[in-house]
């Protein structure tokens, strides 16, 4: 566990705010089998989940990237996004996952008191049916989607939003996640940050240059570090 300058996590943390994709569950196998489906259909053989998986953060954008070379700004881009996404909610949870430690992780946290939830750029049609497969609908304090706010991360919009939904203060908010935008957004609405390295984390900037207050290299580390926290919110 890496940490920058920044302290007094257990003193001044009420709550606590987790990207879903590569951060509380591993969705990528799921996310490249939508991918997969379409190489396969265009007689292009399938690309390891290796290979696909640290895109998976990025969704549409980044899986379609890499197995198609699109980008947002290409004309068929439109209609390869509608197949990937069709391809992706008729079997969202078929292998879908929360990382080993989560659970246990999430059940200290509510028997702590401490309130926790989920900002995701996940859109929510897509986001409702995997939070409630994955077990994750009942306790989870707010569930704040790509769509809730006009804007999604690194904005710090859907950030602020879950904090005023939980009628805590940014600054009392730590929020976690696997990808560069989940950092920016974090300080960008005045939370402090624990960068997942144990998630997908792309091809940009390594995990270690993202600047967030906090790096862990495993949900052990992440759970080692969320357990210091108060047992209950002030």
């Amino acid at each position: 566990m890496q940490t920058t300058p920044s302290s007094g996590l257990a003193t001044t943390t009420r709550a606590v705010l987790f990207d879903l994709d590569g951060t509380l569950a591993d969705t990528a196998p799921d996310l490249a089998a939508a991918a997969n489906t379409m190489r396969l259909k265009r007689a292009l053989p399938a690309l390891p989940l290796e290979t696909l998986r640290p895109l998976a953060s990025a969704g549409a954008r980044g899986l379609l990237g890499e197995a198609f070379g699109l980008t947002p700004d290409d004309p068929a881009y439109p209609a390869m996004r509608d197949e990937f996404l069709a391809n992706y909610s008729a079997d969202i949870c078929a292998a879908s996952t929360l990382f080993d430690g989560i659970a246990p992780l999430l059940a200290e946290l509510d028997r702590r008191q401490i309130r926790w939830g989920i900002v995701t750029n996940k859109v929510t049609w897509l986001t409702e049916p995997l939070v409630a497969l994955l077990g994750l609908a009942e306790t989870s304090a707010c569930v704040v989607c790509g769509d809730t706010t006009p804007h999604s991360k690194p904005h710090p919009a859907p950030l602020l939003h879950a904090a005023r939904a939980m009628g805590i203060a940014p600054e009392a908010i730590v929020y976690v996640g696997d990808d560069l935008r989940d950092i920016q957004a974090g300080q960008a609405a005045g939370m402090r940050t624990i960068a997942a390295a144990y998630g997908y984390c792309g091809h940009a900037l390594p995990a270690n240059e993202w600047g967030a207050d906090y790096l862990v290299d495993s949900v052990a580390e992440l759970h080692a570090l969320l357990v210091q926290l108060d047992p209950a919110p002030r």
